[in-house]
């Protein structure tokens, strides 16, 4: 009879990154060096070309200067037609152009820096000048906004991060490859024996907990999209993040959380963040997806799609989140 020594634990690190924790998990200790590397290069990049809070950022230059076309970076293109291309999925439901509501509404500073309590009244709620409106040649990478509107490519620009770090960790070091932004997680290379624990919860920054459900995850992304983490009060309301393009105003409350999984980190955010958008329609636009998903409604009902499976205990310390 043989016996197998247990197969080795994932090496993890963490640290702080693009306002969220940047967890980096990998299957063999000795490539945490270098996709740490990987990682950190990444996340120095989408922060230079994307951060809505740099003002020396391409994006803030792009934005200062709506209405007069400009030629962007290749980082920046890539960005910018992932982003399109989640608003022609969803259908306008992820839109850009939601900037300008989102800074009316008091989100104008990184979340570390908001007011707890902003007595400022509220905005008239008007709809984003909306995605079609957009001119770009990915050709040539010309691009003109229509005037007075402002991009904000966080429903994208953090999971393509994440998907692009894990690829190209995955590449160099020859290692299974997690890496998690906040809600966002990708996975490459050969997974640990029994893949990839996650834990699922309200808050990827809160300790796991017995309660805390878990997937296993071998291979593409999985995305969490809520309304409980990224939260300001304004004028006596609270207000979240995530901007229903029709109305420019937060989405209504009806899903808690949303995780999806997908191929990508980049597809799986799109589909949770329009989700969170949809409301009551998200059941049945998500089924039409055939994604595995699960949606918790504010009252704590969980409704699962497309195979997502049953509930399991959380991991022990050390599980990827």
């Amino acid at each position: 009879m043989t016996t197998h020594a247990p197969a080795p634990s994932p090496t993890r690190v963490a640290f702080p990154a693009l306002g969220t924790t940047a967890v980096l998990l990998v299957t063999g200790p000795s490539a945490l060096p270098a996709a740490e590397a990987v990682l950190r290069g990444e996340l120095d990049a989408i922060d230079r070309t994307c951060s809505r809070f740099r003002p020396d950022s391409e994006l803030s230059r792009v934005n200062m200067g709506a209405g007069v076309p400009t030629t962007v970076g290749e980082r920046f293109a890539e960005a910018l037609q992932v982003a399109l291309r989640a608003a022609r999925l969803t259908g306008g439901v992820v839109d850009p152009t939601v900037g300008g509501a989102v800074i009316a509404l008091g989100y104008d500073r990184t979340f570390a820096s908001l007011r707890p309590d902003d007595a400022r009244p509220l905005p008239v709620a008007r709809p984003v000048p909306g995605w079609r409106q957009i001119s770009f040649d990915p050709r040539t990478r010309r691009l003109r906004l229509p005037p007075h509107t402002c991009l904000d490519l966080g429903a994208t620009a953090k999971a393509l991060a994440a998907d692009r770090a894990a690829r190209r960790a995955a590449a160099v070091t020859g290692s299974g490859v997690l890496v998690s932004l906040g809600g966002d997680l990708a996975v490459a290379g050969p997974a640990p024996e029994g893949g990839w624990r996650v834990a699922l919860a309200d808050d990827h920054a809160q300790s796991v907990t017995e309660q805390d459900p878990t997937v296993a995850v071998t291979g593409g992304a999985l995305a969490t999209s809520g309304i409980r983490v990224r939260t300001w009060r304004r004028a006596g309301r609270t207000l979240h993040h995530i901007i229903d393009p029709a109305t420019g105003e937060p989405a209504a409350p009806v899903w808690r959380t949303v995780t999806v999984a997908a191929a990508t980190c980049v597809d799986a955010n799109t589909f949770s963040t329009a989700a969170v958008v949809l409301g009551e329609r998200a059941v049945d636009r998500l089924r039409a997806t055939s994604l595995p998903a699960r949606l918790v409604a504010v009252d704590g009902t969980v409704v699962r799609l497309g195979g997502w499976p049953a509930e399991s205990p959380a991991p022990a310390p050390g599980g990827a989140r």
